[in-house]
């Protein structure tokens, strides 16, 4: 007696990708979070951060790039959960498209103002 065994094509579309990146970020967030709370928050203490503890940690380039994982990933993961709730208030399928996309222009936008930032570096003499 055989079986046969049908095999099923998986779909892969914006949501299962969507509800992957969301379960991704999060794993991602959990060590990169608990870091920044230890060390900024912890050793360091809230009341020593000022512009130039800024400017000495984004001299060192490991800080920027984990800085910039920590904002681009809690960003995404924010603006995700974001469009999920929309879901419940647009109803129409291109108000859905229009407002995904929207979502992911802001997202990309405000990463990249953010990374530049980062990356650019913080400087007092900007503050005077």
């Amino acid at each position: 007696m055989t079986t046969t065994v049908k095999k099923f094509k998986k779909q892969q579309n914006f949501e299962i990708t969507s509800w992957k990146w969301m379960r991704y970020s999060a794993i991602a967030l959990l060590p990169l979070v608990w870091i920044h709370v230890l060390i900024k928050d912890v050793i360091v203490g809230v009341h020593n951060i000022d512009i130039f503890y800024v400017q000495d940690i984004w001299a060192i380039w490991g800080w920027k790039v984990y800085d910039v994982l920590l904002l681009t990933f809690t960003f995404a993961h924010g603006v995700n959960g974001l469009r999920n709730v929309s879901i419940d208030f647009i109803h129409s399928l291109k108000g859905r498209k229009i407002a995904d996309w929207l979502l992911i222009l802001l997202w990309l936008a405000v990463s990249g103002i953010g990374a530049l930032a980062i990356i650019a570096g913080a400087r007092p003499e900007m503050l005077t």
